[in-house]
Order: C-alpha cells, then structure tokens, then sequence
C-alpha cells in the first residue's frame, strides 16, 4: 500500500499552518501569565473583534465539542430545547455533549435541504406543543458550513433569524468551517454573524490550520455572563492559554484564515469538476466549500483504500466524503482521480464488501 502525504478523509488530519506555527513559536518564550492574562490571548482576542468589526466577547476553548456545547448551554435552563438540523454535529457527533453541559437541554431536530434549515421547521416545532410537558424550544443551532458541505447565504441565514426572532429563541452557529463559508461567499465576516442576527459563534481553527483550539465568539455579550466559571469547571481554561490563543494571532493577521480556506475550497472545486466528468460516479450535493460528496461502487471504494487513500464513507452505502484542507495541493486531486480511473478500469468487482470503512469520523 502507498504511504500518502496528505490524505482526503478529514481537514483535521492537516498540520499547523506556517503562519499559525511561527506565532506559536513567538509565544514559546520566557514565563507569561496563565489563564488566559496574557498578552497574546488578549491580541486574538481583539483581532477577532477587529475581524467582525463588533465588541464581542472571546473565549478559547480546546475543542469544538466544548465551544459548541458550552455556548448552547449559555443560552438556557435544562428545561429548554435546541433545535438543529437533523444532520448537525451537534446532534450527530456530539457523543451527547450539549445535553451533558446543558444538564438536559434537549436537542429536537428539524429537517431542510441540503443540510440547511428550514425556517418554517422552526415554527412548526415551537408550536407542536406549549405545555408544561414539553421542553420549551430556547435555541436554534445552525452549522456554517453545513454537514453536508453546503453554505447558508446570507438571505438563508436572516430568514433562520427572522423565525428564531419571532419566537423569542437565541442564535447559536457552529462554524468549524466557518473560514470556509465566509471564503466562498465573499462575504464580510459580520455579514453571516451578527448582522444576520447570530447571538454566539463558535468558530473553528483546527480545520483552518490551527493545532488545536476553538474561539468562542458571543456577539451577544449577555449570554456570557459567567462563561469564563462554565469552562474552567468543563476543565476548558488552559493554564497555559498562550499555546491555544498564539496560533489565531497567526491566522488573523493579514487574513490569513480566509487564503487558506479560500484554498481549500478551490481545491474542493477542481476535485469536483474532475470526478462530475466520470459517468460511474454521482456527486450528491453542491459542492460549496472544502467538501465533495460522490457515491461510487463499493469495489472502488476498496480499490482506492487499497492504493492507500484515506476517506470517509457515512452517507450511505458507496457515498465518500471528500475533505481537502489547507494544504491539499492540485497534485493531490490529480493523483487521486487518476487512481480513480485506473480503478475503474482494473479493479476486481467481487471484493469482500466487509473490508470497506462505512465509518464516520
């Protein structure tokens, strides 16, 4: 089996940018203050309100499951809901974190195409039941870019907003691939954020080129009364918090996030208009960020593992997802699709289908 360089399971399984790696290198220096009283905490921080043009509050976190089910929490009591998209992380891959640090908030699922909301969803689910019985809904979570790798427009987002506005409920967006939407949007950061009526971002660095760590952005500065008490007793406030917050100064200084997501996608893009040309393959869904989705026979699902590619197959039986991240290079797509075509072409049809990853990561 080849040994790959980079691989199109995950943006996760990229490493730490140039720019991303010399801040941290910086920060590597002498004794400076823990728990986040240092200078370089305090610079992301008001790069990201330079970013968003907009006083928020920050907050680093060590991952996305504690930014995402932290923030939610911060929005109600335990007797509330969230309500999401039935394909949301939060729902899906969350291993039942916000209703854990929410102590029961329950998640209620809504549907919409292509991984997006339907904002009549929202109505119907406030108004199915208003008794006591009932957990009242207290948020809707949207995800930027979506699950399925499709990206809210700013209409689509304002629309969300304008339902979870009639009905009293608070905003929460997960933006691990937040860099990504706003890149292929073109968009101003604050156009999809707190002007389209977001109360709390938590956007995602490790998928853009960070090691580790998540912002959390509350445009709504009141939910994050006493934030800083829920992620010291969640075991979030690192004691060396330079080592979280350096790597963002990097990455926020001369919008360096957005090139490498802008990348990232552009990579997204030449895969796909590669693999809609081949009439075995289907692509299932837009191609809008960093993300292609193609159902392919399972034999060349196995002939490509075999010729040591890693991806990711969760969407059903033949349906890969196809990540590529900051530093997938055009060599890597051409490579990949080749192998492809060869497989295509030589690959034996009567493989033990057992030996395929159904996997989801």
């Amino acid at each position: 089996m080849k040994q790959r360089p980079r691989h199109f399971a995950s943006d996760n399984y990229a490493g730490i940018c140039p720019e991303a790696w010399q801040s941290l290198q910086e920060a590597n220096s002498g004794h400076v203050p823990g728990y986040g009283d240092d200078m370089w905490t305090d610079k992301a921080a008001d790069l990201l309100r330079e970013t968003f043009a907009m006083d928020c509050e920050v907050f680093f976190v060590f991952n996305g499951t504690a930014a995402n089910s932290l923030s939610l929490a911060s929005t109600g009591q335990s007797y509330n809901s969230i309500l999401c998209h039935e394909t949301a992380h939060v729902e899906t891959d969350e291993c039942g974190a916000p209703e854990f640090f929410s102590n029961g908030m329950k998640v209620q699922l809504l549907p919409g195409e292509l991984g997006k909301i339907d904002p009549s969803g929202i109505e119907r689910m406030v108004k199915k039941r208003s008794d006591i019985h009932y957990p009242k809904p207290r948020a809707v979570s949207v995800t930027q870019s979506t699950e399925l790798g499709t990206v809210y427009s700013v209409d689509e987002l304002k629309s969300v907003w304008a339902k979870a506005k009639q009905f009293n409920l608070k905003l929460h967006m997960d933006g691990a691939r937040f860099a990504n939407a706003v890149a292929s949007l073109g968009c101003h950061p604050k156009d999809i954020t707190w002007e389209a009526g977001v109360d709390v971002l938590c956007f995602g660095g490790t998928k853009n080129g960070t090691a580790v760590g998540d912002a959390v952005v509350f445009f709504n500065r009141e939910l994050a009364e006493d934030f800083d008490y829920r992620c010291k007793q969640s075991g979030q406030l690192a004691s060396k918090m330079r080592y979280l917050s350096a790597p963002w100064v990097g990455m926020l200084r001369n919008k360096v996030w957005l090139k490498h997501a802008g990348h990232a996608n552009a990579m997204a893009k030449l895969l796909h208009d590669e693999l809609v040309q081949i009439e075995e393959l289907r692509l299932l869904w837009p191609t809008q960020a960093n993300a292609v989705f193609v159902e392919m026979p399972p034999w060349l699902v196995h002939s490509l593992k075999n010729d040591g590619w890693k991806f990711y197959t969760f969407i059903g039986q033949g349906g890969c997802r196809l990540m590529c991240a900051w530093d997938t290079t055009e060599q890597d797509v051409r490579d990949f699709v080749a192998d492809l075509k060869r497989g295509l072409v030589e690959a034996p049809r009567d493989v033990d289908l057992g030996e395929v990853d159904h996997r989801k990561l």
